[in-house]
């Protein structure tokens, strides 16, 4: 399956690793990283609406869709920096030293890690549904913290969880795709099977992405936290209401690393660019006049 309209590549952005990547419109261009447990092809509404008047990049993530899966040796292939210097390449690669980013869940992780490690390269950043990896670790608590589970599973030590995720990937992966959804009908059922082959194909590099989430992004965000490094650019978060009921303020949360920052909930599901994709691209689009 493919973005209509967008053309396919394959772009090398590090030693041994290429891109999986939809390229569609003209103009100044804005890349676009999908989350978990999905491929670049969940932003299909927003690039289409986007593509009117930008060069739009949206790439699979390394790790995941079909994008190269690098063997995890030293547990840092798939720290969001490593992920990060791979989204700068790739714009280079294809003309573009400068470029606003867009990112959800797992993707809005290494957007954030962009913006902090490439402050020249990133014009605007806009997160969906996230927090940053040391707030994320600092907030859940007690049975609150049952919500995300698989944090917690995909952190433990090389073995287990893959072999636990390896035995049943469509139940484990399908059943975030049932559980954050308020609108099943978003992602029909092509989608659905796209994004299942795709997981079930590359189990050890997501759980190395999110053990790095619990290991080397925690010291990367740390250090930056330490030395009081922000977000230069302009930064839009949009979430859903779940900082209410897990006890703490996403909107103070993402001030303190966000000078610049509208936050907004947006009423749906996890999945907002196919829940509520003009709300997203709407969203996108105002950022970029800021």
């Amino acid at each position: 399956m493919n973005i209509p309209g967008f053309q396919q590549h394959r772009v090398p952005v590090a030693d041994g690793v290429s891109l999986h990547t939809a390229v569609g419109g003209t103009g100044s261009p804005v890349v676009l990283l999908h989350g978990f447990p999905q491929t670049h092809l969940m932003w299909r509404h927003v690039a289409v609406g986007l593509a009117a008047g930008h060069t739009v990049i949206c790439p699979d993530l390394r790790g995941y869709g079909a994008s190269d899966k690098p063997a995890d040796a030293d547990g840092s292939s798939y720290s969001k920096r490593t992920m990060a210097a791979d989204v700068v390449a790739l714009a280079r690669a294809l003309g573009h030293e400068r470029f606003a980013l867009a990112g959800h869940d797992r993707g809005a992780l290494v957007a954030f890690r962009g913006g902090l490690d490439h402050p020249d390269a990133v014009t605007h950043l806009v997160l969906l549904d996230v927090l940053p990896t040391l707030d994320m670790w600092e907030v859940l608590h007690g049975t609150s913290a049952a919500v995300a589970f698989h944090l917690y599973l995909m952190a433990q030590p090389p073995g287990l969880p893959e072999e636990l995720i390896g035995a049943a990937p469509d139940l484990f992966f399908g059943h975030f795709l049932d559980l954050w959804t308020r609108a099943p009908e978003a992602i029909p059922a092509d989608v659905r099977a796209a994004y299942l082959a795709a997981c079930r194909t590359a189990v050890p590099s997501i759980v190395a992405d999110y053990r790095a989430s619990a290991g080397v992004d925690t010291e990367h965000d740390r250090a930056d936290r330490t030395a009081g490094n922000v977000l230069r650019m302009p930064v839009t978060v949009l979430q859903q209401d779940w900082g209410a009921a897990l006890g703490y303020d996403a909107g103070a949360l993402w001030r303190a690393w966000a000078p610049d920052l509208e936050h907004h909930t947006v009423t749906c599901g996890h999945f907002m660019a196919e829940e509520a994709p003009g709300e997203v691209t709407d969203a996108i689009r105002k950022t970029l006049t800021r």
